[in-house]
């Protein structure tokens, strides 16, 4: 299998985990946001810690890449938090299709920390999808546009965030290094606000929390190696699996359907994607068949 066909199926996978990581976010309850990243982290640094130790290599981590790591994990924990405060606040798909903005930014971002250019159409792409999301969040000035907002920055900022992931990935740091970090740094950034702002939990709650954790790891592990093996401009469509994950949990578990500004901006975000991924594979095969 190829580098490329090995993206596709691990961003899938990510969609598919990230996807089950929204709906026990919302299972497990009225908790604090940051309650709540907090477990899901705690489970994840649990789940790659013992992946590090089983591994030849252990806990060792290249000294130049000390930078782009703290940048991966606090950009990625402010990220988490906004996205989790989304999902609490708004439905599973909206919440999922704004933080799917991820790819689009990324685009953005890898012009400028990896030299990555994008031609015109895809920043054509880019700002339809930008437009996309208005009607997502519905800029009206009430409470749910706010929330939408939130979700929409935790879009930019995951963004960011995977942009040094590949960064990181280009550099030859490891997944379980990079997501132990990551959920290392998640859970200290949270831990007073846990401390100070403890709400009790029930069985059925913590074990939720549990099921997010877990499922969160399933997804990192899956999209860190997913942009490892491939470029976010050639697989982040496949990225968009997780919102029609989202939008069957919302609907099966949660009675959730989507308004119809929603659902066209969805159509609009992800008729982008797909656009600006059948163009980039034109472009490739037309490169191909002039070498040969």
């Amino acid at each position: 299998m190829d580098h490329k066909r090995k993206g596709i199926m691990f961003i899938i996978m990510a969609g598919f985990f990230f996807s089950l990581m929204s709906l026990f976010i919302r299972l497990s309850g009225d908790l604090p946001t940051m309650q709540k990243a907090f477990f899901r982290n705690v489970v994840a640094a649990v789940i790659s810690i013992v992946m590090i130790i089983r591994s030849e290599e252990k806990l060792s981590v290249k000294k130049e890449n000390y930078w782009y790591l703290f940048l991966r994990a606090s950009i990625g924990t402010v990220a988490l938090i906004a996205n989790f405060y989304a999902v609490d606040r708004l439905g599973l798909a909206d919440a999922n299709i704004l933080n799917k903005l991820s790819p689009f930014f990324a685009i953005v971002f890898s012009y400028f920390i990896l030299n990555e250019r994008a031609n015109k159409v895809e920043w054509m792409c880019v700002i339809m999808a930008f437009i996309g999301a208005v009607f997502v969040v519905k800029p009206t000035g009430s409470m749910r546009s706010i929330y939408a907002t939130v979700g929409f920055a935790s879009g930019m900022l995951a963004g960011l965030a995977y942009t040094y992931l590949r960064k990181l990935g280009q550099r030859g740091e490891r997944s379980s290094v990079i997501i132990f970090v990551f959920s290392l740094f998640s859970c200290v950034a949270t831990l007073p606000f846990l401390i100070f702002d403890y709400h009790p939990m029930t069985p059925i709650q913590f074990f939720f929390l549990l099921l997010t954790g877990a499922a969160a790891c399933g997804g990192q592990i899956c999209i860190t190696m997913a942009y490892r093996y491939a470029p976010a401009k050639e697989i982040s469509v496949f990225d968009y699996s997780q919102v029609l994950f989202a939008a069957v949990w919302g609907f099966m578990f949660l009675g959730q359907i989507p308004d119809y500004l929603s659902i066209i901006g969805y159509v609009i975000i992800i008729g982008s994607a797909v656009f600006k991924w059948y163009y980039i594979l034109n472009i490739e095969d037309q490169k191909e068949i002039s070498t040969t």
